[in-house]
C-alpha cells in the first residue's frame, strides 16, 4: 500500500456507510464487472449493508436517449462464470453531482481519471483513484478491444480484494 492511496482513505475508517463508485469508458464491460465482484464480495463477508457500490461511464457512447446498453455479453458471461449475476444492469454516465455523492471513484484506467477530472472540474477531495493502485499500480486493459475477459476478471479481482482489504483493516 502506497502512503498515496492511504491519504486517500484516511477519510474512510470513520464512516459507517462507504459510497463507492466504479468508473471506466462505456460502463458496459470493466466498471459493471468490478460493481458486481464488489458486491458479490460484501455480500459474502457480510459486509454489504456498510457499502454503496455502483458503476458508471465517463463517455455517453453507450446511453442513448437516457436508455442505456446492457453490460457487454461477453462480460456478463464472464460474470456469470463465477455465479454473479449483473441482470438489469444498463449503462449510466457519471454526472457533475456525483462528486457529491460519492467517497471514492474508482477507476480501471488513467484515462477515466483524467475525464472524471474533466467532468468534475476538479477533484478537490482527492477522491479519484485507479482500481490497481491498491496493489501496486498499472491499468486494467479494456477487454473490448482485447477481447481477454479472464484477464479483466482476474485484474479486476486483485484490485478488489486489496480495496477490500484496505476498507475493512
Amino acid at each position: 500500500m502506497t502512503p498515496f492511496v492511504d491519504n486517500k482513505l484516511n477519510k474512510f475508517y470513520n464512516l459507517s456507510m462507504k459510497r463507492i463508485m466504479f468508473v471506466c469508458h462505456g460502463n458496459i464491460c470493466r466498471s459493471p464487472m468490478a460493481e458486481f465482484m464488489f458486491k458479490d464480495m460484501l455480500k459474502k463477508k457480510g459486509l454489504d449493508d456498510e457499502f454503496i457500490v455502483s458503476s458508471s461511464a465517463t463517455s455517453s457512447e453507450e446511453v442513448w436517449n437516457g436508455i442505456g446498453n446492457p453490460v457487454y455479453p461477453p462480460a456478463f458471461r464472464k460474470l456469470r462464470e463465477h455465479g454473479i449475476d449483473a441482470s438489469g444492469k444498463r449503462a449510466v454516465q457519471v454526472k457533475k453531482e456525483d462528486y457529491d455523492n460519492y467517497d471514492l471513484f474508482i477507476t480501471m484506467e488513467e484515462w477515466n481519471n483524467r475525464n472524471l477530472v474533466r467532468i468534475f472540474g476538479n477533484d478537490k477531495e482527492n477522491k479519484i483513484i485507479k482500481l490497481l493502485d491498491f496493489c501496486g499500480g498499472g491499468d486494467i486493459s479494456d477487454p473490448w478491444y482485447s477481447g481477454d475477459f479472464e484477464r479483466t476478471y482476474r485484474d479486476i479481482e486483485k484490485g478488489l480484494i486489496a480495496l477490500l482489504t484496505t476498507l475493512t483493516k
